[in-house]
């Protein structure tokens, strides 16, 4: 059954490889599988680790909450409820004016900084979950003391997060920062610009909490996950060669926040009343903040150039419409003592890769057609890894989510059950499983994920019966259905993530990671900017790999649906099946969106599906930009919308000269990067005309829907689909170098600011300085070179 649905899930469109999906028929075989090579996780100690067990929504007073004078409380609440927050200017530097302030915001006025914002602190996470046994913490460090303990880098044998401090930035400035995020979390644009929002969001926790008296100690952590690629569990490059070694190497959770909506009142000052009804949750975490015991060699930053990328691209992703992590703000080490990294680059003007041309002497034996299809595969897989060490500067990233609570988390502590339930030298029977730590910590993971995640899908029903059994399934499908819609946006616009691993993949089914991102320039099915993507995480095979990692979430919740009496194998395979039609269902709804096709009639599926595969050889071959294609397509349907005149009229008098002459654009519009040829052209011509006529047929069945009243026409509906505006590689070079300076070039950050602006409203159509400088091919020389064609 797993390998026939298998075999159904490889029909995404196209079909490239069959990697995505291969690991399905290993479920089957796989039913525990085997982990022997995590031998030394067989040792963990078995007794209690004495955590507080909360009621996951009634915590009880060990959340080290920062206690206030009274009076202070009292005049925060009006702060909380009421409409507190300032309107943000663009610029960092701007000042407020005190006759704009709200009176709410001048009572904010008379404590501290940030001290609404401290008030808000609830770590469930740290209430919920567990620290490491002291036992399982002496024997990490004895191990760490025999390898040398020079460095924090130790093994973590059970918990589900480590306590670590950040490592402050010197000299932090901040460049940028988003006004949208900053008002969700109540932070006025005072308070932005105050010395104590930059030490804290640069690492200086202590620093930034200086003047709060009563606050205590501000938690910060980090959390260990398991690596799957794929759906295949890995541990060989894990620095003990257990598993023990993988998690957040130098992202630190600096605080977990309650904000209250404003329609909610708070009562005695206890804001965990309000969530999930009254009140959002967020975690915020600084991206570079330093080593923890979970990094393996680095030195825990980031550096200006990833920091950028990462800021302009969560917010992008954002505004795309596609569920994301946030960007809270971006500080940099600023001036000559400030913080520097050595990293690996590519040399001055990037080095560049050849790629062989038409009348190359070694296609001699092939025709035109497969010539073209070898060059299109070569420039594809054509990368080269940096070829010097640059030095750069430190900045951090303050990155916002409901939760960061990752597949990997789930498939680790799922681990632990499973070689609790194979080590027979330690007298543990399958039948009394539960009574272990190991089950324990993977059953306070799910329930955590349900209440940050999907509280009134899995959580709230299911808690009070204790129906773990039921919460776990209810995770599966909501999770599910968000992973799948995620990826799929993904193809809509153009992204490709990377590096697409479990541990990169959210529970939540949010983009997360940008890392080794990139939106496409020129289309093929298999791009990806980093030189480490290989085929599997290439641009088509997202779904396969989302798919992947949503059998992951599955197999870890197994342990927990087998320990409660059902049977974990008829779920498991029910479930993957069910997935197959759920990522392959959501992969055709994107790509049916871009043609402006969802609504056509059930009878038209075939013909819709056939308007892609025709089309998907011509954009590969010819090369064309993902982006400029799509949106200059619809412009054709604009102009020749069948709203316009009578559908007969639409149908018998179409004028497809003037539709190529719309889709071709001009100079920089164009969106195939070489001159069709007589082939191309005339296959292209020929699907327009297909395309149009199918077009009109979806239009007449979509104005025949008892909601049509309440449909767009098909020209907005592919407007909203098909942005004009993506986060080019080529546009992220010349900001993050402007940016950077040099040794006599002040640094300048004004081109950071202008393509935020130009993120926000990726759909609309921009100023004519926008369009001309923004709407275009890629440069031909950043389509080769190292650190913009790729990267490492």
């Amino acid at each position: 059954m797993i390998c026939d649905a298998a075999s159904a899930f490889s029909s995404f469109k196209p079909d490239l490889n069959e990697r995505g999906a291969a690991f399905i028929a290993n479920h089957r075989s796989r039913r525990r599988p085997s982990l022997s090579e995590d031998s030394s996780v067989a040792s963990l100690n078995k007794g209690k680790h004495g955590i507080h067990k909360s009621s996951h929504g009634r915590f009880a007073g060990d959340m080290k909450r920062p206690i206030f004078q009274t009076s202070a409380l009292v005049s925060l609440k009006r702060s909380f409820t009421g409409n507190s927050v300032m309107s943000c200017t663009e610029s960092v530097a701007a000042a407020s004016s005190a006759s704009d302030a709200s009176a709410a915001d001048e009572d904010r006025r008379k404590y501290p900084p940030l001290t609404t914002f401290f008030q808000s602190f609830h770590h469930s996470y740290l209430s919920h979950l567990s620290a490491e046994t002291p036992s399982n913490l002496e024997k990490s460090l004895a191990l760490q003391l025999r390898l040398g303990g020079s460095h924090p880098g130790r093994p973590i044998y059970n918990g589900h997060y480590v306590r670590v401090r950040p490592t402050p930035l010197t000299n932090p400035k901040l460049v940028i920062y988003s006004r949208e995020m900053a008002k969700e979390l109540r932070l006025s644009s005072w308070e932005v610009q105050s010395e104590a929002f930059v030490k804290y969001f640069s690492g200086d926790v202590e620093g930034a909490t200086a003047d709060h008296e009563g606050i205590g100690e501000v938690e910060t952590w980090a959390t260990p996950y398991a690596l799957s690629i794929m759906g295949r569990r890995y541990t060989n490059n894990c620095p003990y060669g257990t598993g023990d070694g993988y998690g957040d190497g130098r992202a630190i959770s600096i605080g977990e926040v309650l904000i209250p909506k404003r329609s909610a009142s708070l009562t005695n000052g206890d804001i965990s009343q309000l969530y999930p009804v009254n009140a959002s949750r967020f975690e915020l975490q600084l991206k570079g903040a330093g080593q923890t015991p979970f990094f393996r060699g680095a030195d825990g930053r980031a550096v200006l150039r990833s920091s950028i990328r990462e800021f302009l691209a969560s917010e992008a992703m954002h505004h795309l419409g596609i569920s994301t992590t946030r960007a809270l703000s971006l500080i940099v080490s600023d001036g000559p003592e400030g913080n520097k990294s050595m990293r690996p680059w590519y040399s001055s003007g990037g080095r560049k890769v050849n790629v062989p041309s038409m009348d190359d002497p070694r296609l001699a034996q092939y025709s035109d057609k497969e010539k073209r299809e070898i060059i299109s595969q070569l420039s594809v897989q054509a990368k080269a890894d940096p070829d010097t060490m640059v030095e750069e500067k430190c900045a951090i990233t303050t990155r916002v989510a409901t939760s960061f609570v990752r597949v990997g988390h789930l498939d680790l502590f799922a681990r632990r059950v499973e070689m609790v339930q194979q080590s027979g030298d330690e007298g543990i029977e399958v039948n009394n499983v539960k009574d272990t730590e190991q089950y324990r910590e993977l059953e306070d993971m799910m329930w955590h994920a349900c209440y940050r995640e999907y509280y009134d899908e899995a959580y709230a029903p299911y808690w009070e019966m204790k129906d773990a059994t039921s919460a776990a399934l209810a995770l599966m499908k909501a999770s599910m259905k968000r992973i799948a819609e995620m990826v799929a946006g993904w193809v809509r616009v153009g992204f490709v993530q990377g590096n697409f691993n479990a541990d990169n993949c959210l529970v939540g089914g949010r983009t997360m990671d940008y890392g080794p991102f990139g939106f496409l320039d020129v289309y093929h099915p298999l791009s990806a900017k980093w030189t480490g993507s290989g085929d599997h995480f290439g641009f088509m095979n997202q779904p396969k790999a989302g798919f992947a990692n949503f059998a992951v979430l599955v197999e870890s919740l197994l342990p927990i649906i087998d320990a409660n009496g059902s049977n974990a194998d008829e779920i498991r395979d029910e479930i993957l099946v069910n997935a197959q039609k759920v990522f392959s269902h959501a992969v055709d709804k994107a790509i049916n969106s871009k043609l402006g096709l969802e609504l056509s009639p059930p009878e038209m599926a075939r013909e819709v599906d056939e308007l892609w595969e025709e089309i998907e050889p011509l954009l590969r071959t010819a090369r064309a930009d993902w982006t400029l294609f799509w949106r200059q397509l619809t412009y054709v349907a604009a102009e020749f919308s069948p709203t316009k005149s009578s559908i007969s009229e639409a149908e018998s008098h179409p004028d497809f000269d003037r539709m190529m002459e719309n889709l071709l654009g001009n100079e920089n519009t164009n969106p195939f990067y070489d001159p069709l040829s007589d082939e191309h052209r005339e296959s292209l011509l020929a699907w327009l005309q297909k395309w149009h006529k199918t077009l009109v047929c979806a239009h007449k069945h979509a104005i025949s829907l008892p909601s049509s009243d309440s449909i767009l026409p098909p020209e907005e509906r592919m407007r909203l689909s098909n942005p004009k505006y993506t986060l080019r590689e080529w546009m992220l070079v010349e900001a993050y170098t402007k940016a950077d300076g040099g040794k006599f070039v002040t640094p300048d950050f004004s081109l950071i600011h202008e393509l935020y602006s130009l993120t926000k409203d990726p759909y609309g159509e921009g100023s004519a300085e926008s369009h001309e400088k923004y709407y275009r091919r890629a440069p031909d020389e950043s389509l080769r070179a190292g650190g913009t064609a790729f990267m490492s």
